[in-house]
């Protein structure tokens, strides 16, 4: 039976600043616990820390029935990989271990092919089959035909960079779902999955009989299939026993008790400071208030090293000011538009303040429009423009821009870019403040997290003038006070909004759908439409 406990761990920032400390709960069979916490709070290295892949600066791990671990990269891996390289990163160590033997010797053959190698090789492989290679091949050809439509034997040499993110989450959680290992550290799993996938993915949570400890930040999914929620705030943790859906109040309520507590707390220190002082006066006239003076400070002493409650959790504020501005009514023209290989031509107008909201499956060419309307290069036919004074501002589902890569957000500030002009460093710490990104000024892009660099991504579409907001699964990594100040900000910009999207919450508040339908044709509906199934094409 699975089971994963922590026992007052702590985690140090490279700086030797505390990150979190006597973090301590557990995950029993059968429970799917949410790790809630904001961006930067350290969600990802503490499930680092239970995936073993981090040391705690103090503590313990204990892990019963085996571990598998989801890194939260999964969805966005754009390397030489393949589908059997893939797989292996989120196998068992003791078989990626051996698989790596058995590659390695492999290359050697080919360069030497002399007895000792050959036994060597033999050797490997059998130690491949002891640690259970053979059968975990046969689960993963269970899982590529699951996830991808084809036995392990066609899709193993595949790129992995030919997949959609979707289909690379959908193919390491049929591994993890289907495996032995009975705890599983699933690091934002829903990220790259359709809606179709996301219920996919509830339904194997609520029925599963491992133990599930879950970073999403996805508010359906969590009230979905959460049976505790783990938050990590004010440098620990507290359990709230119940589902994610009463989380909110629940941690209001535990908010105030911690403020009554502390203004206790304050108050009797201020009274035993008081006295120590009081009696201290009184021992110097007289000395048979000696003995009341050094018992005071007894107390007081003890009453300090008890320490205060558990410090409040602090109130994260997230102000975007998308402001936008006046264009042509006519904001997106496209005529007999069709996205090479993926769609069939359509007809599309978009207006002025409209709030479009993209949906379909993973793969069906959603991303790409939305790179072909910010000036991208994209395959297509048909044509297609922008109507006057409309400036494309692009959030990117991953994240990659390699020109800010080695940059501090301070220096990206600071450099012109299109029309967006540079800050001094005074003027980008202002508005870096607004997003909770101050305190990482001058670190790099790509140390932030998956959220922050969301939230600083955001933070130039607003310093960027865009009247026309392209965001590609923009919620997908902010926590969940991130994402609902980006949904109210969305809802007061002064312009247009396309959205691609599978998160029901927002698109909900949408006022426009464009569906990409499994039959390859674009449609317009009155409501969102979650159950498209793949596109049909030629795999």
């Amino acid at each position: 039976m699975g089971f994963l406990e922590f026992n007052s761990v702590r985690c140090n920032l490279a700086d030797g600043r505390t990150l979190f400390e006597d973090v301590s709960f557990s995950v029993g069979a059968g429970e799917v616990a949410a790790l809630i916490g904001h961006n930067g709070a350290g969600k990802s290295t503490l499930v680092n820390v239970a995936g073993k892949r981090l040391k705690p600066r103090a503590g313990t791990v204990h892990v019963q029935g085996g571990l598998a671990m989801m890194p939260q990269f999964i969805g966005s891996v754009r390397d030489e990989s393949t589908v059997r390289d893939l797989l292996l990163a989120a196998a068992p160590e003791r078989i990626a271990a051996a698989a790596a033997d058995i590659d390695a010797l492999e290359l050697e053959l080919m360069e030497r092919d002399d007895e000792a190698t050959q036994m060597r090789y033999a050797e490997a492989l059998s130690t491949w089959g002891e640690a259970g290679g053979y059968e975990i091949e046969v689960l993963w050809d269970v899982v590529t035909t699951a996830a991808l439509g084809m036995p392990f034997d066609r899709a193993r040499f595949r790129d992995v960079n030919t997949l959609s993110g979707g289909e690379q989450k959908r193919l390491v959680l049929e591994a993890l779902l289907r495996g032995r290992e009975q705890v599983l550290i699933l690091d934002e799993p829903d990220n790259y999955l359709d809606v179709p996938g996301k219920r996919w993915l509830e339904e194997q949570l609520r029925t599963t009989d491992k133990a599930v400890l879950l970073v999403s930040h996805d508010r359906a999914l969590l009230g979905n299939v959460a049976t505790k929620v783990v938050a990590l705030e004010g440098r620990g943790t507290w359990v709230h026993g119940g589902s994610f859906t009463g989380w909110k109040e629940a941690r209001q309520a535990r908010r105030e008790r911690l403020a009554e507590l502390h203004r206790r707390w304050d108050e009797e220190h201020v009274r035993l400071k008081d006295l120590v002082h009081t009696l201290g006066e009184q021992a110097k006239i007289s000395a048979a208030m000696a003995p009341r003076y050094r018992a005071a400070q007894t107390r007081l002493r003890k009453y300090e090293e008890a320490g205060r409650p558990p410090e409040l959790p602090r109130e994260q504020r997230v102000v975007p000011r998308l402001t936008g501005g006046r264009t042509g009514t006519r904001v997106i023209t496209c005529e007999r538009l069709e996205l090479t290989g993926l769609m069939k031509p359509f007809d599309l107008e978009i207006y002025l303040g409209d709030r479009v909201a993209v949906l379909g499956s993973n793969g069906s060419g959603k991303s790409h429009l939305l790179k072909l309307l910010a000036g991208l290069d994209v395959d297509h036919a048909g044509s297609w423009r922008l109507g006057a004074r409309v400036v494309p501002g692009f959030f990117t589902q991953t994240h990659q821009h390699p020109e800010w890569v080695g940059k501090t957000l301070v220096e990206i500030m600071g450099r012109s870019e299109g029309i967006r002009e540079g800050l001094d460093r005074g003027a980008a710490a202002g508005m870096l403040s607004r997003y909770e990104l101050a305190a990482a000024a001058d670190q790099r892009f790509e140390t932030l997290s998956g959220g922050q660099q969301a939230r600083f991504q955001i933070l130039l579409l607003e310093l960027g003038g865009a009247t026309l907001l392209l965001l590609d699964e923009p919620t997908d990594n902010l926590d969940l006070v991130s994402a609902e100040a980006l949904q109210q900000a969305i809802e007061e910009f002064n312009g247009t909004v396309v959205v691609v999207t599978h998160d029901r919450w927002l698109a909900s508040s949408f006022n426009r759908y464009l569906l990409f339908r499994s039959d390859g044709e674009v449609v317009q509906t009155q409501e969102p439409v979650w159950d498209e199934n793949r596109v049909t094409r030629a795999r």
